[in-house]
């Protein structure tokens, strides 16, 4: 019950901060988008810090040490509305999320991401709508930003795994970009779908780069998915027992079942 009071306060803070931070977005837009960009991270900013001030949300961060000093395209675990929050706020360049264009209508919450000058797609156009991912996303890396993706392509459960899609990998391949393995375990914190967050510590870890030279997409993708399943599996080890995971044990750094 108290929990529940704790998320209903929480919720409340997003809500009327967003708006005025919103409308400040529309007012700051004429100015440079670096600096656009560190002012409108203040808000998923304020969001970390209110999960942890009224539900007692915590986290840490490992393997900053793996980040790159040039492009990179980051593939992350994707369990949370949470991580799309810090990391946007947290990285030491502007990151660029994929998303459908349909987002930009949102009010408020879609006004912000559309004066950052991300990646929107049509998904209905098909085979065109990833050229424009590329074309897009050549410019963003040049800029010196980087690209985020999921590769499961929405939240799963925790304890979940989504099949592991070759988008990012594709990405990497065509802009000659390594790629940053990126696990989360904020389901156990802020589960999809949940109304009340639960207080304890998020841990966000980065693995070691991957370079993506002389490797096809789905080798990539292999590797990719072999890292981020292992490590969810130290992360969230209750989540990965034979029964909590229909019989399949946990896998070991070669993405294999011990």
């Amino acid at each position: 019950m108290i929990q529940a009071v704790r998320s209903s306060f929480f919720h409340l803070f997003q809500v009327v901060t967003v708006i005025p931070y919103a409308l400040a977005c529309i007012l700051w837009w004429p100015l440079p988008r670096p600096t656009r960009y560190r002012l409108t991270v203040g808000w998923p900013r304020m969001v970390i810090w209110g999960a942890r001030a009224f539900c007692g949300v915590r986290h840490r961060l490992e393997g900053w040490q793996n980040l790159p000093n040039g492009p990179a395209i980051l593939l992350s675990k994707h369990q949370s509305t949470w991580e799309t929050m810090y990391l946007a706020s947290r990285m030491p360049r502007e990151l660029c999320f994929v998303f459908k264009h349909e987002l930009l209508y949102v009010p408020f919450f879609g006004w912000g991401i559309g004066l950052l000058d991300m990646i929107h797609i049509d998904r209905k156009k098909g085979a065109d709508a990833f050229e424009s991912v590329v074309a897009q996303g050549t410019r963003k890396l040049a800029e010196g930003r980087w690209i985020i993706m999921f590769p499961e392509g929405t939240r799963t459960a925790v304890g979940g795994q989504g099949r592991y899609k070759t988008g990012g990998s594709r990405l990497a391949t065509r802009t000659d970009s390594p790629v940053v393995p990126i696990a989360v375990n904020s389901g156990e914190c802020w589960p999809r779908r949940a109304f009340v967050l639960r207080p304890g510590m998020i841990t966000v870890s980065i693995g070691p780069l991957i370079e993506t030279k002389n490797k096809t997409p789905e080798q990539i993708n292999r590797e990719v998915e072999s890292w981020i399943e292992a490590e969810m599996r130290r992360l969230s080890p209750h989540a990965y027992t034979p029964s909590a995971s229909n019989g399949i044990g946990p896998l070991n750094r070669e993405g294999e079942s011990a």
